[in-house]
């Protein structure tokens, strides 16, 4: 599994430390070490995998999710959504955006899969063993929170390109005509505009995803799976991590829906604030096209996470056992 509990960096980092630990089981042997430049450069290339594989396999469904956010009138459903984009764009349309989509979010991956590690271990150091473990949801979500920050720096200018090639009809139909016309109209503003919105938007949904996930691993392997995680082939516990991964996306969609509706229309429109933009959506507004996004996120978070476990397993990366209270606390 994902290393559940960032305190676990305490225990050592390499299996010989973790000798006189009995609350932690051992790590399985790997080929690098916990916590090391090479380990968490492996998790980066994990999460541009995941992230970036599958928002661009899910272009077609995010584009009329888009498209009825910023045009209700027009795109009223997701079936019917799918039938104007076809009528209007042709097959071909459903496809427009995927180019800033993979780049974008590869980008995004590598931060927040990557950097999250790195926070999970450093602010675990800092709490100490029994806090870490006792306070490790909120240490789940001070990592992902933490990490996400930087991953939308990362992420904010081929989004902002993205909404705009897909919900401005005719704007532009590639990458390449899109960003220097983006430039050449409102500068690098044009691109950095939405990163406050993408905080709102991206910070509660990675918090979200992270502890949500963490947890559900967690308790999965003590109320559900009928045997223990050290005795779980690796397809079972990939299994474990897809359902896991899947149920915490349905709350990842809901959390970050309203700010997801706000950057929509803010990309698409020359000169609008987010203020401004929340003002004229209202409170129905901004849950339009939530159901399309419970879809795509719940499938998305749990594909996500089953190829970063999966990057974890063809490295032979350390992966930790689900967390265990330390002896001395039990």
């Amino acid at each position: 599994m994902c290393d559940a509990g960032g305190y676990r960096a305490l225990q050592g980092r390499s299996a010989g430390q973790l000798k006189g630990r009995p609350w932690a089981a051992a790590f399985e042997e790997s080929n690098y070490e916990y916590g090391s430049t090479k380990y968490l450069l492996l998790c980066g290339l994990g999460g541009m995998l995941s992230c970036g594989l599958t928002h661009t396999a899910i272009v077609p469904l995010d584009l009329v999710k888009c498209r009825m956010q910023v045009d209700p009138s027009k795109y009223k459903g997701i079936l019917s959504g799918f039938g104007v984009t076809l009528r209007d764009d042709g097959l071909r349309g459903l496809a427009r955006g995927w180019a800033p989509t993979f780049l974008g979010y590869s980008m995004q991956g590598l931060f927040k899969f990557g950097l999250y590690e790195v926070f999970k271990i450093r602010y675990a150091e800092l709490l100490g063993q029994k806090k870490a473990y006792e306070w490790r949801t909120g240490l789940y979500l001070a990592a992902s929170a933490s990490a996400e920050f930087f991953a939308d720096v990362a992420l904010a200018p081929m989004e902002a390109v993205k909404v705009r090639m897909q919900t401005q009809q005719g704007y532009a139909r590639t990458l390449r005509a899109a960003a220097p016309k983006m430039y050449g109209e409102e500068g690098l503003w044009a691109f950095y505009k939405g990163v406050a919105p993408l905080w709102m938007r991206q910070i509660p949904y990675t918090m979200m995803k992270f502890a949500c996930f963490e947890r559900t691993v967690e308790a999965l392997f003590k109320y559900v799976v009928p045997k223990p995680q050290s005795q779980c082939t690796k397809s079972e516990q990939l299994s474990v991590t897809f359902v896991a991964g899947y149920i915490a996306g349905v709350f990842c969609a809901v959390v970050s829906h309203p700010a997801d509706s706000v950057v929509s229309v803010l990309n698409k429109e020359k000169g609008s604030t987010a203020f401004e933009v929340l003002r004229r959506l209202g409170f129905k507004g901004v849950w339009k096209g939530l159901f399309a996004r419970i879809i795509m996120i719940g499938t998305l978070t749990a594909l996500q996470w089953f190829i970063y476990d999966s990057v974890k397993v063809y490295f032979k990366l350390p992966r930790p056992p689900v967390p265990q209270a330390p002896k001395s606390r039990k």
